[in-house]
């Protein structure tokens, strides 16, 4: 499995897969970045999509390549991290004022509102890693049937509980903000509480399947 790194700056190296985006990826970055978090010249790792972001103490030029050769080591060192994590339904109010690209994205993929619909929920999907915003979930496992471009002019302003989909993801949004995501529909679970203790609903190797509450055309 070939993994791909950058040197970003003389305290942080970006390290990532090439595409296509795979559970097995993730799963080695899930691997890597508990044996990364443990060298003594690292600070933090930051995991994302099939990639991981390394900080570190600043190195000269020669040190950051002999750490670059001791992280590219580590992937063949190493097994995959498998996290056995709880599954999650979340109710989805589909299309109409919920999701105001549902019908359209229809029928640019040629489907009907419908179908969309249930290639949306029939899926089982993994959490990759929370980001964008607190408790935001990338999820894996999308159909490529359903692989759709974001918006090439983002939204201003996106609904808190947004469902979407970008590219070959789909998400939720915990919080309003901006956000070119193609909105599908609208949830009513928080994934978000400061109060608790956990204060994500999801994390990192959770399952999480879609139900449609209603659709509306």
């Amino acid at each position: 499995m070939e993994l791909q790194w950058q040197i970003c700056s003389e305290t942080n190296l970006a390290l990532f897969f090439p595409k296509p985006i795979t559970l097995e990826k993730q799963q080695k970055c899930w691997a890597l970045s508990d044996s990364i978090q443990k060298m003594p010249e690292v600070i933090e790792v930051v995991i994302g999509m099939n990639t991981l972001s390394v900080f570190i103490l600043p190195l000269t030029w020669a040190k950051l390549n002999i750490f670059k050769d001791k992280l590219s080591a580590l992937l063949n060192d190493i097994p995959s991290k498998t996290i056995q994590g709880k599954h999650v339904e979340i109710p989805v109010h589909y299309g109409g004022k919920y999701g105001p690209d549902l019908a359209a994205m229809a029928n640019d993929l040629n489907l009907s509102v419908e179908a969309v619909v249930e290639l949306h929920t029939k899926a089982t999907y993994t959490v990759y890693f929370i980001g964008f915003q607190p408790g935001f979930p990338y999820l894996g496992g999308l159909s490529e049937s359903l692989y759709f471009p974001r918006h090439a002019i983002p939204r201003t302003q996106v609904p808190a509980g947004s469902v979407g989909i970008g590219g070959e993801q789909t998400g939720i949004y915990p919080f309003a903000s901006p956000g070119g995501w193609q909105l599908l529909g609208q949830a009513n679970t928080a994934l978000f509480d400061s109060t608790k203790t956990s204060p994500t609903l999801l994390n990192a190797g959770d399952t999480l399947t879609f139900t449609a509450i209603d659709i509306h055309q």
